[in-house]
């Protein structure tokens, strides 16, 4: 059997052996959700469990303990039209608030039962955040309930951890915002990278991928309104998506991240304990 940080990968008994050791679990919540004609519906879900392993590889190469990565959750919260092009779009499936919130908690909790004490929410789905929020304090209020303290959760979506010099140099025309990079060029140049045979830039039809970056109301309102979305679904162009571009976005994430996990669990003097 492979070595592997995907906990669906591993069997029980090593699972059993990285938790003893103080491991970090990962937990990546996606979404199933249109990301325009060029690329697979799995963006979200499949972006972020790869940028868990890559940051879970990078703990252990570090010498920061044992990390797994638990199996996604990979649907998520209602695309909004000002960060996903809204859920009124075929192909996005989608689940209620309070089941994403379920969910967290759930996970979280059969986690901590385990034996797990550093758990990160990684975040590829900008609409969840809130909803796994309050999903992991649910799961903490109740593990304290029954006599399990200790537990911390570090709760973050990956993108936030690309830096302000990463940003500038990839995109020299100006940055519009993360909200706005549904479907461009963050995510294109990351399937790219990660699974590029889910990619099709040659789909990119000129005549579809108009209106970008979209330019939508600072407010929002129901029923969607189906003309502020872009015919496209995309909210910004994925034109100069690259696969290099990719594995710069991957490393500055993962660095950022990594950082982030050393500072709220420990340094390597307190790391393995158990």
């Amino acid at each position: 059997m492979k070595d592997s940080v995907f906990m669906e990968e591993m069997d029980a008994f090593s699972y059993r052996d990285k938790l003893a050791k103080g491991a970090v679990a990962f937990v990546p919540v996606g979404a199933l959700e249109q990301h325009g004609s060029h690329m697979a519906m799995c963006v979200d879900a499949a972006l972020t469990r790869d940028m868990a392993g890559a940051t879970a590889e990078a703990v252990d190469a570090a010498g920061l303990g044992p990390a797994v990565v638990t199996a996604p959750i990979n649907f998520g919260y209602r695309s909004q039209q000002r960060s996903g092009g809204g859920f009124h779009l075929s192909g996005t499936t989608s689940l209620s608030g309070s089941t994403i919130i379920s969910l967290a908690k759930d996970i979280c909790y059969n986690l901590i039962e385990d034996g797990v004490r550093k758990i990160v929410i990684m975040n590829g789905h900008y609409e969840n955040y809130q909803f796994v929020f309050e999903g992991a304090q649910l799961a903490l209020e109740q593990a304290h309930a029954r006599g399990l303290g200790g537990a911390k959760i570090q709760l973050l979506s990956y993108w936030d951890f690309v830096d302000d010099d990463t940003i500038a140099a990839l995109y020299p025309d100006g940055f519009t915002g993360w909200d706005l990079e549904h479907a461009g060029v963050m995510e294109t140049s990351l399937m790219l990278l990660f699974h590029p045979d889910l990619v099709d830039m040659d789909r990119i039809d000129e005549d579809l991928y108009v209106g970008l970056p979209a330019t939508m109301p600072n407010y929002d309102v129901l029923p969607i309104v189906a003309d502020y979305t872009p015919p496209s679904g995309c909210l910004s162009h994925p034109g100069a998506s690259t696969r290099e571009k990719g594995i710069v976005l991957r490393d500055a994430a993962v660095a950022g991240m990594l950082g982030a996990i050393e500072r709220e669990f420990g340094g390597l003097g307190d790391f393995h304990e158990n």
